[in-house]
């Protein structure tokens, strides 16, 4: 166990410091918050900076830098803010601070936070701890979007990614402190003494990159890391056996589905059983769409690849998120059923196709892109399979490289995830910033925008239901299962786990053995 050299004094001769050491599966790209909105980052995120609200390991929303909430009217909301907060360089938090954090997503270049701000079209400052936001028209998940947007000093509103990256604007109120960031090595952080919540008991943080499930399941029993996420499925038993490691697994918010190029008349990678480009893209047609949902076995991954450690999908978001439709079923296996759709649509040979995803983000995610390509190939859709690192794959399924693409999501509500995923994609509102298939359907976006104005929560669900089985039975994705959150870490550390799958140093709690190294 390492230990931090400590400051000169008298207590130096017998103190030492736990470092806590963490294996992340997820490639961290940037310590800026208002880039690129993916998990690993967002990660890091909470450990340095702070949110207006946030959620508890169980989703539900809790207050963060604001300490209430109110709708003054049908279009204005007020915040007040926690009082005697600084950030980690000494400097006060207040609400100009606030104002400043709202406002950069929306000029950051190529950013994926404005989404989450854009309703806003007026910001008061009321006094130093009360802003008041309003809209244009009544929105009720204001509170949960502000969820997403960290806050940062007013003054480093004009920072780059790179000053981020380089510790030079990485300063928020979270309960640690940046140290360095290594891309594709490391982010390491140190314990923020003045922070406002309940003090972490790890006095730094090493938070390690290790995509690949041989490498982080190798760090943690040689003992170079001290917990690790994502455990492999296939692992779990092994670990629990072993006597040195506890697990912990809960059920994940997150969503494994394909999006289907529904845009472009001629998709790349799509051909003709001859190699000839297609007459027309097969996707824009439901019962292609639908063929493909029902020549996927869900229970046969969960069963065999994923060791039962996932639930088969019907909705894009879990049992129990806000707008969940519990009286959608996952589509049915049935792969004559699919060879007929294929048929009736005009494509009786079938065509061919690449099936896209990452090899390092999600649980068995490559094999999980295998398995898929083999059950298409089943009912005449040829396949190859690119599986590729997570960092490359981001970019070139934003850049339009694939046509057929594996995506994980979770979110705190149906409605938040439909906006993103599956709305008709608009850069000027924020919409549809994943939705990499250019689904499109105005009366899904009809039904979600009602929802956002629904004041009263039974009528606000009921309509994201409605809206998420319009999504489902149009067939704008096609989903695959909800994966389980899993841990596993030395027996002398404890995790609760997290709905939303982060992986929180502030949150482990236990004691770890310690070197003593003596004060030079």
């Amino acid at each position: 166990m390492t230990v931090l050299a400590c400051a000169a004094g008298p207590a130096c001769a017998s103190a030492s410091v736990a470092t806590l050491r963490i294996g992340l599966a997820g490639e961290v790209t940037t310590i800026d918050p208002h880039v690129l909105n993916i998990a690993p980052n967002n990660n890091v995120g909470w450990h340095i900076f702070d949110a207006l609200t946030n959620v508890d390991d169980h989703a539900r929303l809790i207050p963060g830098l604001a300490v209430s909430w109110r709708a003054v009217d049908a279009t204005t909301w007020e915040f007040k803010l926690r009082s005697g907060v600084k950030f980690h360089d000494g400097e006060d938090f207040d609400a100009r601070d606030v104002i400043a954090s709202l406002e950069r997503p929306l000029h950051v270049r190529n950013g994926q936070f404005n989404s989450f701000v854009q309703r806003i079209v007026a910001k008061e400052i009321v006094d130093a701890h009360t802003v008041r936001l309003k809209t244009a028209r009544p929105y009720a998940l204001l509170p949960l979007d502000l969820d997403s947007i960290f806050i940062i000093p007013a003054r480093f509103a004009g920072a780059t990614s790179t000053d981020f990256d380089s510790g030079r604007a990485a300063v928020g109120t979270g309960p640690f402190k940046f140290v360095a960031f290594r891309r594709g090595e490391s982010v390491e952080l140190r314990r923020n003494d003045q922070y406002w919540g309940n003090a972490p008991p790890w006095a730094a943080v090493s938070l390690r990159i290790i995509p690949a499930d041989r490498a982080r399941i190798a760090a943690l029993i040689s003992g170079d890391v001290d917990m690790i996420e994502a455990v492999p499925t296939a692992d779990i038993a092994a670990l629990r056996a072993h006597g040195r490691f506890a697990i912990t697994q809960t059920t994940s918010w997150r969503t494994l589905f394909f999006h289907l190029d529904q845009w472009r008349s001629h998709p790349p990678s799509m051909q003709d059983k001859q190699g000839k480009p297609l007459a027309d893209n097969p996707f824009k047609d439901r019962r292609v769409r639908l063929a493909v949902a029902k020549a996927i076995d869900r229970q046969g991954i969960v069963d065999h690849l994923m060791d039962g450690a996932a639930l088969a999908a019907s909705n894009l978001v879990a049992p129990g998120v806000f707008g969940y439709a519990a009286d959608l079923k996952p589509t049915a296996f049935d792969p004559a059923a699919a060879r007929a759709l294929l048929r009736e649509a005009g494509y009786p040979d079938g065509f061919t196709l690449t099936v896209s995803g990452p090899n390092n983000r999600y649980v068995n995610d490559a094999r999980i892109l295998q398995a898929v390509a083999a059950m298409l190939a089943r009912i005449g859709i040829a396949t190859r399979v690119a599986a590729i690192p997570m960092s490359a794959y981001i970019p070139k399924a934003r850049g339009g490289d694939f046509s057929f693409m594996m995506l994980g999501w979770g979110s705190y509500s149906a409605v938040l995830a439909l906006r993103t995923l599956a709305v008709t994609p608009d850069t000027a509102k924020g919409d549809g910033a994943w939705n990499w298939s250019h689904y499109s359907n105005p009366a899904l976006d009809a039904l979600i925008e009602r929802s956002f104005e629904e004041t009263d929560d039974a009528q606000r669900e009921a309509t994201a239901r409605d809206a998420m089985r319009v999504a489902i039975e149009d067939v704008a994705v096609v989903p695959l299962h909800h994966q389980f959150a899993v841990w596993a870490m030395r027996a002398e550390v404890g995790y609760q786990g997290r709905t939303d799958e982060f992986t929180f140093a502030h949150e482990v709690r236990g004691t770890l053995a310690q070197e003593v190294r003596p004060h030079d």
